[in-house]
């Protein structure tokens, strides 16, 4: 694999498929009721990182496919997992539950890992867990706060406020 793979911009370009006809169709569907600058950072900085890692390997940062068979095991897993992220969007497409929000966002995450790892991109592997942090967080949060399910708050103590080993958190 040279410094262009095709193969990653085919795989960015179906799971962006779902996402951008949600965009057009129900723009209620992208609403925010949880704010956090830093995950939201975090995320943005591993998302577009893991979209240019994946279609164009940077010499000197990737290794390859690195064991006999690799390109099978690459299409053939991502293939699953995109299937996987897919089902989910046409199973999921009238709940808006916690489940939907963390399939939808694990899913990708463990594509661009698993491709990073398979091809030795070490940007690529960095960039997915800086992504998959912020995603899944962000994800979990904004479908707790919007559909009612406990969730773990996470925002800063007021420095005025009681400390106590469980403060800023909340079941």
């Amino acid at each position: 694999m040279n410094w262009f793979n095709i193969y990653g911009l085919i795989i960015i370009s179906v799971i962006m498929i779902p996402n951008i006809l949600c965009a057009v169709f129900d723009k209620s569907a992208f609403e925010n009721a949880f704010r956090h600058k830093a995950l939201e950072t975090i995320e943005q900085i591993g998302r577009y990182a893991c979209f240019g890692f994946m279609i164009f390997n940077v010499p000197f940062t990737y290794f390859g496919f690195w064991f006999q068979n690799a390109l099978t095991v690459y299409l053939t897993m991502n293939g699953i997992f995109v299937t996987l992220y897919l089902s989910g969007w046409i199973v999921f497409q009238k709940n808006n539950a916690v489940l939907k929000a963390v399939w939808l966002s694990a899913l990708p995450t463990v594509i661009f890992l698993f491709s990073g790892i398979i091809v030795l991109s070490v940007p690529l592997m960095i960039a997915s867990v800086l992504f998959g942090v912020g995603h899944i967080a962000i994800s979990y949060q904004n479908s707790s706060a919007l559909f009612g399910v406990g969730h773990i708050a996470i925002s800063y103590q007021n420095s005025s406020a009681k400390k106590t080993p469980d403060a800023g958190f909340q079941p």
